[in-house]
C-alpha cells in the first residue's frame, strides 16, 4: 500500500471528527469579523497560508543546511584544522539557532491562518487537514526543542532534533500538498468551469427578462451562470454561478448591498461577492468570482469569455 492510499483512508476516518469537531467550533468562535477576512487572505486575492508558510520553511531548511555545513567544519577541527574551524563551526551553530528560533515564531500565524482556512473545509478535507495541522504540531515541538538545546549549547542534540522536526514537518507538507492537489481545498472551484466555456459570444438570455437587482441562473452548455441587471438600462453582469469557495449555488444566495453595491452571499459558507465584478467582499472565498463579458444584441443578452 503506497502513501497516497492511506492519506486516501484518512478521508474516510470518522473518527477524526471526534476531536476535529470541537477544534473547529472553537476556531469559529474565537476567529470573528474583519480577522477571519485577513486570516484567509481575501486582501491578497488568494489564501495567506501558503504564503505565510515560506517563512518558517525556509528558515528551517536554510537551518538544515547550515547545520550540515557545521558538522564538516567541527570534523575538520576534530582532524587536526585548528581552532579556526572550530570557531567557523560554532558560528554556523549559532545562525542554525536563530533560523530554528526565528522558524518556529513564524509558524504560530502560519497555524492561526492554517486553522482559519480549516474550519471552513468539507468535512473529508477536515479529516487529512487535521492531520496536516498534527504533523505540523510535532514538528514545531521538536524545533522548539531543537531551539533549547542549542541555546544550552547540545549541539548534537539541536541537530538530531531539528533533523526529525524537518522529516515530519516534510509529511505535514505531503499532506497539504494532498489537500490542494487531490481535494482542492483553498483553489478557486469556479475558474474550471469557465475553462468549460467556448470562444466566442452566446446567448445567455433575454433582457426583459431579468429583473433588476434579482439574479437569474441562465446556463451556457452545462456551465450555470449568475446574470444580473442593474436599473431600467442595458448594464448586464454575469458571472459563474457556482461559488469558487466550494461550489455553492449563489443563485439561492440572497441579495444585499455592501458599500452601496449589490452583493450575492454565498448560502454554503457567506462568501460574498459584488455581483457587478465579482470581487470577494468577504471570506471564506479568498479569490475573486469569474465574470464573464456581456452585451445586449436584439434584446437577447449575450456573454463571452473575460
Amino acid at each position: 500500500m503506497n502513501l497516497g492510499t492511506v492519506v486516501d483512508r484518512l478521508e474516510t476516518a470518522r473518527w477524526l471528527d471526534r476531536a476535529g469537531d470541537p477544534v473547529r467550533r472553537g476556531v469559529r468562535a474565537v476567529v470573528r469579523g474583519r480577522a477571519r477576512d485577513v486570516l484567509h487572505g481575501v486582501w491578497l486575492g488568494h489564501p495567506l497560508h501558503p504564503m505565510a508558510v515560506m517563512l518558517p520553511l525556509g528558515t528551517w531548511i536554510g537551518a538544515a543546511v547550515i547545520d550540515a555545513a557545521a558538522a564538516a567544519e567541527a570534523g575538520r577541527g576534530r582532524g587536526g584544522a585548528g581552532g579556526r574551524a572550530g570557531g567557523d563551526a560554532r558560528g554556523l551553530d549559532r545562525a542554525a539557532t536563530v533560523l530554528v528560533g526565528v522558524g518556529a515564531a513564524g509558524a504560530l500565524p502560519a497555524a492561526v491562518a492554517g486553522l482559519n482556512d480549516w474550519a471552513t473545509l468539507s468535512r473529508e478535507q477536515r479529516r487529512v487537514g487535521l492531520v496536516h495541522a498534527g504533523a505540523n504540531t510535532v514538528a514545531l515541538g521538536l524545533y522548539a526543542g531543537s531551539f533549547v538545546a542549542r541555546l544550552a549549547g547540545r549541539r548534537g542534540l539541536g541537530r538530531r532534533l531539528g533533523l526529525a522536526a524537518l522529516s515530519v514537518a516534510g509529511l505535514g507538507g505531503y499532506l497539504g500538498g494532498h489537500l490542494t492537489y487531490r481535494q482542492a481545498a483553498g483553489v478557486n472551484q469556479a475558474e474550471p468551469l469557465l475553462r468549460q466555456l467556448p470562444d466566442g459570444w452566446h446567448d445567455l438570455c433575454e433582457l426583459d427578462a431579468l429583473v433588476p437587482g434579482q439574479p437569474t441562473v441562465a446556463r451556457l452548455g452545462d456551465v450555470p451562470v449568475l446574470v444580473t441587471r442593474s436599473g431600467a438600462g442595458d448594464e448586464v453582469s454575469a458571472m459563474i454561478e457556482r461559488c469558487g469557495h466550494q461550489t455553492g449555488p449563489l443563485g439561492e444566495g440572497k441579495v444585499t448591498q455592501v458599500g452601496g453595491a449589490d452583493c450575492v452571499v454565498c448560502p454554503w459558507h457567506g462568501s460574498v461577492f459584488r455581483l457587478s465584478d465579482g470581487s470577494v467582499v468577504s471570506g471564506p472565498a479568498a479569490t475573486n468570482q469569474p465574470v464573464l463579458r456581456t452585451r445586449v444584441v436584439a434584446g437577447k443578452v449575450q456573454a463571452a469569455l473575460p
